[in-house]
Order: structure tokens, then sequence, then C-alpha cells
């Protein structure tokens, strides 16, 4: 299969930045996106909502539904999950993309931010894929994509921002577990990170600290979960996946495309 057309991918946090990215990688095979997202409202400080994502879903060729989903709230991710397999006729996918970031240290870490980031990445993970669950049982070649990275106890990790990590890793651990519980049901369940910064609103907010002319754009990390998303789920599971290895397997070589600035030297993502 190298096609997504016709499948319908439930996508977390998918009106901005790599969700939206995926969304639209999708939407140009002729896929159904549901949004899931907080955004409703246009925000002056992070660009993009429910509506508008929809809006370009469907003008790259795909169809859309906007659905305002708070995944910190159980029973807003059970009605989506359920609204969008009847307005589909199921779900084949889940993309986890959501998530919430605080890069401090333990002093300067509000507690509501400690929560947020858990609520949002290992628990808005988990609650997530449990309410899809039921829909992905049914499908031919089902996936579940966390945006995380590689598991790791390397202290140089935590240190810096330890309620961050925690909260990433907890979206890494749930593919430890879920990979091969899921195996016998046929259902793949990855994780898929990016080698380099990618320049989205949420960076863009940390300030000065991140110079997007260092850093690649969403497409990549979009080109590399459509070319994961579209293999045998049987066979291509409990995986830790880097963007560029993933399209080098792919036979992609040119990568200055990627880039914000091509030519201009690559920030290292986290965790690698």
């Amino acid at each position: 299969m190298t096609s997504l057309a016709g499948k319908t991918l439930f996508v977390t946090g998918a009106s901005r930045g790599i969700g939206l990215a995926i969304a639209l990688r999708a939407a140009r095979d002729g896929a159904n996106v549901v949004i899931a997202a907080k955004s409703s409202v246009a925000n002056p400080k992070l660009p993009g909502t429910i509506h508008t994502a929809a809006a370009q879903i469907e003008e790259a060729g795909g169809r859309a539904l906007p659905l305002k989903v708070d995944i910190r709230d159980e029973a807003q991710v059970r009605m989506a999950a359920a609204t969008a397999a009847e307005h589909f006729g199921g779900i084949d996918i889940v993309v986890n993309n959501a998530s919430a970031i605080w890069l401090a240290g333990v002093e300067k870490t509000p507690m509501k931010r400690f929560d947020l980031m858990q609520q949002v990445n290992a628990r808005g993970t988990f609650v997530t894929t449990q309410a899809c669950l039921p829909f992905l049982k049914q499908a031919p070649n089902p996936h579940v994509l966390m945006l995380s990275p590689p598991p790791s106890l390397d202290p140089r990790w935590y240190a810096p921002h330890v309620a961050y990590t925690i909260a990433k890793m907890g979206m890494s651990l749930c593919v430890l577990g879920m990979a091969p519980e899921f195996a016998p049901l046929g259902i793949a369940v990855n994780a898929l990170w990016p080698k380099t910064v990618i320049a989205t609103a949420a960076i863009a907010m940390l300030g000065d600290s991140v110079n997007a002319d260092h850093c690649r754009t969403p497409d990549i990390v979009a080109d590399a979960a459509h070319a994961v998303l579209t293999k045998p789920a049987r066979s291509f599971t409990g995986r830790f996946l880097i963007d560029e290895d993933v399209l080098r397997e792919e036979g992609i070589v040119d990568f200055d495309r990627y880039a914000v600035a091509p030519g201009n030297p690559l920030l290292p993502d986290l965790f690698l």
C-alpha cells in the first residue's frame, strides 16, 4: 500500500504544525481526516483552528471533520471517536500528535504546567488510543502513531526539563506496551520523532532560544509519517523511528527541500 486514499485518520492537535502537516499529506491522497483539537477560535499567538485546518484539508483533496476536543477530557475524546467513526464509517489510523511543552527545571515549573503536560502528552495519548481501539480493531490495516522520542533513561535529557521529559517518555512507553498488546489484533503501534528541530508555532513561542533558519519544516515529519502509515500493520510495529532515517529507507537523499533556510546548519532535536 502506497496511498492513504479512503483511509480515516484521527489526528490530535491537527489544527497547526506537525499534526496539520501530517493531515495535509494524507489529504493529498484523498484521505478522511478528523481534526481533534482545542482551537476553534483564532488566537493571534497560535495561528490555525480546526476550521482553517478543515478548509486546507479539503482544498488538498481530502475530506475533513473538525471536532473541538480537549484530550484531557475523557468524555470529549470518547464522543469524538464515536462521532468520527459514524461520520466516516470507521477509524483506520490514530496519530497522537497533541503535546504540551514547558522547557524548565524543577524550580521554574509551576505545577499547573506539570499537570498539563502529563494530562495532554501521556494521558491524552492513552485515552485517545483507548477510545479509538474498538474501531481500529475493525480496520484492514490499522496504525497508531505517537509523535514521541526513543525511550531513554539518560540523565542529560531529564536534568534540564524533567517534567517535559517525563511527559514525552510517557508517550513512548505507551508504544513499548501497546505494540505487543495490540500485535495479536494486527494493529501497528509506532513512534516517530524528528532528527532536527521543526519550525512550528509552538517553537516560535519559546522566544529567541530557537532560530527557525536552523530548523526544518513540518513536511519532513509528514512525509515520514506517510511512509510509516502505509506499511503493513502486522509486520511493522513497535518501532521508534527518526524522520530522516525513515525517508532514507524510502530512497530520499535530498533533504534540502525540508530546510527553512537551505545550507544553514541544523539544530538537532531533543532526546537524540
